[in-house]
């Protein structure tokens, strides 16, 4: 083990001189999050360029109860009052953009029909905001019915179900089927947070692929090799390369969080130190083991990186299985295409994170069927990878095909 330590030591000390791997480890995270305020400027821009300029001819008096809830939900709009009628409405609003003209008078409570007029240009949404004045334009209708004021609060409270499912607990679903529970980001927070880790670490364990290929291609594995053993050497690279992962996570996240603190009010730090995210973030370094020991195996078997086969352009494409199953897994994370994902080796690692993130219950047992797997699968991917490592390290001029690496195997 001392030996793997000292192969971890310099894989790591070669990478941190490489200006290369330098510039990667800080500008990942730096373009990520430029590109991330870039859209949240553009977004900013877009709400910016919405501002709707709203006339409204009052003749019941709601002008100043309509503001209100307009300045509650806060709305982008300039709300004013209008004298004008719905015959001169058509030649104000030439050559306009973003202006609307609401008349609200008896008829218009009569009946329930509103009346409306736009320019041509306007927001794309202003349909769907016009529909907040809903509650403030019922309760002046239902006055005018004379309900008393109990009767009317009765009437415009909207309705909230009570949903119990046999064997779980009660919860409350608004009129919208939103459930009324506890923040979702507060199972979100430690899910991306493991998710970020298998993502370096597996990012970084693909530079085992091209460490043992470019030693081969630079012929100094017989030279490495005659201090220390393949298993030895194979050791090494799987610890070096996790810990540039790890470095290569913290860095991400040293950018992301502070970000995520200014920009949001999600309290991340508090729901980051909780048990379950240990849980998350011990999926991610097993499943991280599971592919370093799979790709320093069939590294070590290639002739060059840029003569890689079809076989080992695969291998390089199976940690990100897992989104093949996003989709299921976050509509329906107990789903059967959702269990087959977390019993799967290959993508128990990502569709585990995926379910624990969304899942309000962690079905424990799956989880620890799924764990016993993906160790196992682990245990034997090493032993598997340390015989290919060891005879395809040494061997020059072409790539191994899945016959010779068969035979390895075997012997």
């Amino acid at each position: 083990m001392r030996n793997a330590i000292k192969v971890a030591r310099w894989e790591m000390r070669r990478n941190l001189k490489n200006k290369t791997y330098l510039i990667g480890l800080f500008m990942t995270p730096a373009l990520i999050l430029l590109f991330g305020f870039l859209g949240s400027l553009m977004g900013e821009d877009a709400e910016n360029g919405s501002s709707t300029t709203v006339f409204i001819n009052d003749e019941v008096g709601v002008y100043d109860a309509l503001k209100e809830t307009i300045h509650t939900v806060e709305l982008d709009w300039d709300i004013q009052q209008t004298e004008l009628s719905q015959d001169e409405v058509n030649e104000a609003l030439e050559d306009t953009e973003d202006t609307a003209y609401i008349f609200i008078n008896q008829e218009a409570l009569s009946e329930g029909i509103v009346p409306v007029f736009t320019s041509d240009a306007i927001y794309d949404l202003f349909s769907t905001e016009l529909m907040v004045l809903e509650t403030p334009l019922k309760s002046i209708q239902m006055s005018k019915l004379g309900l008393t004021e109990e009767q009317l609060t009765k009437a415009t409270t909207p309705i909230v179900f009570s949903e119990e499912v046999a064997g779980e607990n009660t919860e409350a679903v608004d009129g919208k089927g939103a459930t009324l529970e506890e923040d979702p980001f507060k199972k979100a927070v430690p899910g991306i947070f493991a998710g970020i880790i298998l993502f370096s670490i597996v990012i970084a364990g693909m530079y085992i692929f091209q460490s043992a290929s470019q030693e081969k291609k630079d012929k100094i594995a017989e030279i490495i090799l005659s201090s220390v053993t393949p298993g030895e050497l194979m050791q090494g690279k799987i610890i070096g390369y996790f810990v540039l992962g790890l470095l290569q996570a913290v860095v991400l996240l040293a950018f992301a969080i502070p970000v995520a603190l200014w920009k949001t009010d999600i309290p991340i730090i508090e729901y980051l130190l909780v048990p379950e995210t240990l849980l998350l973030v011990l999926i991610a370094i097993i499943g991280y083991l599971l592919f370093a020991a799979l790709y320093v195996g069939i590294g070590a078997t290639m002739a060059d990186v840029s003569t890689a086969g079809n076989f080992q352009g695969l291998v390089l494409m199976l940690p990100f299985l897992p989104f093949i199953f996003a989709t299921s897994v976050f509509m329906n994370p107990t789903g059967m295409i959702a269990k087959i994902g977390t019993y799967f080796p290959f993508t128990s690692p990502g569709v585990l994170l995926m379910r624990l993130t969304v899942m309000e219950e962690w079905p424990w047992g799956e989880i620890a069927i799924a764990l016993v797997i993906l160790v196992v699968s682990t245990i034997i991917m090493m032993k598997l990878a340390g015989k290919i490592f060891k005879v395809g390290i040494l061997m020059y001029g072409k790539n191994a095909s899945l016959k010779e690496m068969w035979k390895w195997l075997r012997a």
